[in-house]
């Protein structure tokens, strides 16, 4: 079941532009690996070439040490949902899985397993061109399964959920990683991939900029910042800039306070007679930190009002 996906050095251009330039991290198995960047970062293009549907040129991509086109009934080694509306809707959604399951010589059988799993037993005989976006993802998530691969590369997999498909996602997802399956989801939801993911990979301009723990990432982009509580708003910021501090307002009587340790905040405020009420560790959301990190990889940036 074990298995990695292993990304090196990989390369390419669409014309002058670049958009792969030296991709390389690694997805291991047991855990949900966030896949994160800014539009035109690179993610969609990588998770394309893992696939075998686009060529690097130059670099590597394997699935269980071999290219996806070295496979042998590949539905069995990877699963992968990148567009939930690729089916035939003339289709039900039985059968549609029933001729992705013969054409890989997968049992009938499985398919009535991974209809129940994704919820769509009920729904096994009605079109797919009549499902709700939600359910197409649904569709597309039971095919992923279907080989019952101990690789899953999914793309934006929440798109068209409701709030408890939503929820059913995050489960699904953590038991995927607990049955030592490697994860790869591709996400903008900061949201969700904070109390879904274990590890991120976070990429801009074609790179990596970062290859690390989510807990760790926002442990580093916490650190030095300190949640000050006042009813003094104004003379708590002034004194804490004249100290280095860099001070911003998050709410009527909250300030987060950057580049100084809670101690020397609490000195300094002390010294000039400032009152306040408390001085904690300020926690980053994930949201936050991915923001921090990524600001000078966006392209696509809207003017601001």
């Amino acid at each position: 079941m074990r298995a990695t996906i292993e990304v090196s050095g990989l390369r390419k251009r669409f014309g002058p532009t670049v958009a792969l330039d030296g991709m390389s991290f690694t997805v291991r198995p047991g855990r949900v690996t966030g896949f994160v960047g800014p539009n035109g970062a690179g993610k969609s293009t990588t998770m394309r070439v893992i696939l075998g549907l686009d060529a690097a040129d130059g670099g590597h991509a394997l699935i269980g040490g071999r290219p996806y086109r070295a496979l042998r009934s590949p539905l069995r080694h990877v699963g992968a949902l990148l567009d939930a509306g690729a089916l035939q809707p003339g289709r039900t959604a039985r059968d549609h899985l029933l001729w992705l399951a013969r054409s890989q010589g997968l049992p009938a059988g499985r398919v009535d397993e991974v209809l129940e799993r994704v919820g769509l037993e009920s729904a096994a005989r009605r079109r797919a061109g009549g499902f709700s976006l939600g359910m197409r993802q649904r569709l597309g998530i039971a095919a992923a399964l279907l080989g019952d691969p101990p690789v899953l590369l999914l793309d934006e997999p929440v798109n068209g959920l409701d709030p408890e498909g939503v929820v059913w996602m995050r489960g699904l997802l953590r038991s995927l990683a607990g049955e030592g399956r490697a994860v790869l989801v591709s996400s903008h939801l900061m949201g969700e991939l904070e109390g879904t993911a274990d590890h991120l990979v976070v990429v801009g301009r074609g790179r990596v900029i970062a290859d690390t723990g989510v807990a760790d990432l926002i442990a580093a982009a916490s650190r030095d910042r300190v949640t000050l509580r006042t009813a003094a708003r104004a003379a708590a910021a002034s004194a804490l800039e004249r100290a280095g501090a860099a001070v911003a307002a998050t709410g009527h009587d909250a300030l987060v306070v950057s580049g100084l340790p809670s101690e020397r905040v609490v000195a300094v405020l002390n010294a000039d007679g400032v009152p306040f009420s408390e001085v904690a560790a300020h926690r980053v959301t994930l949201e936050q930190a991915y923001l921090d990190l990524t600001g000078d990889a966006v392209e696509y940036r809207g003017a601001a009002r």
